[in-house]
């Protein structure tokens, strides 16, 4: 983002979030369909974000911190989808039973994580999230997946709207296009969440 960008968001939109006392990571939506060459989803940066997944999972299971997967499912036919559903094609690959929509071999939930099933764009509408993550006293949620501009950056607003403190981590999202994954983070920093590296994230969970 140019200068004179930042410059104009300054004094409006340069507040912080604290980091809370009780974090979870939540990732949203990292399936076999945006990492599939071949899918219509598909792109190579979401293999680089899922490297960085996978590093963050390690680090968040070493401390015993909660991990809450997301991933879409639609009954056949797509209902349950709406207009969501009606209006990205894509979302097919979701139907139940499609292997599109399996987690990765090399970032499968553990029967102690918990999975968060949805049909929209946040991890938070129509589901059980917020209730779960109050159950637990969960206060932060660091916040990766696919993709940024999409279910990433609406999880995100919805959290902070649900009173979870989002921090999203900036190497752990992908999107298909370097432009909107850098636009919404910018904006995702400046009016709804921090935007941290993946160092950073690594550290705030060695010190949960």
């Amino acid at each position: 983002m140019s200068a004179e960008l930042k410059d104009n968001y300054a004094g409006a939109f340069d507040g912080a979030l604290p980091f809370g006392k009780r974090p979870a990571l939540l990732i949203v939506d990292v399936v076999v369909a945006y990492l599939t060459p071949g899918s219509v989803l598909y792109d190579p940066a979401f293999e680089v974000a899922l490297a960085a997944n996978e590093r963050l999972v390690g680090s968040a299971r070493a401390v015993a911190l909660p991990v809450i997967f997301t991933n879409v499912v639609y009954q056949p036919g797509g209902a349950d989808g709406g207009l969501f559903y009606a209006k990205v094609p894509a979302l097919a690959a979701f139907q139940r039973g499609s292997a599109m929509g399996a987690f990765p071999d090399t970032l499968q939930p553990l029967p102690d994580d918990t999975i968060v099933s949805k049909q929209y764009a946040s991890a938070f509408f129509g589901t059980s999230l917020a209730s779960t993550l109050t159950a637990q006293g969960i206060d932060t949620l660091l916040i990766t997946g696919f993709s940024t501009s999409g279910c990433v950056r609406a999880t995100a607003l919805d959290a902070l709207q649900n009173g979870f403190r989002p921090f999203v981590v900036r190497e752990a999202c992908g999107d298909r296009h370097p432009g909107p994954h850098e636009a919404n983070l910018f904006d995702l920093q400046a009016k709804y969440a921090e935007v941290i590296s993946e160092a950073r994230a690594i550290d705030m969970i060695g010190c949960a």
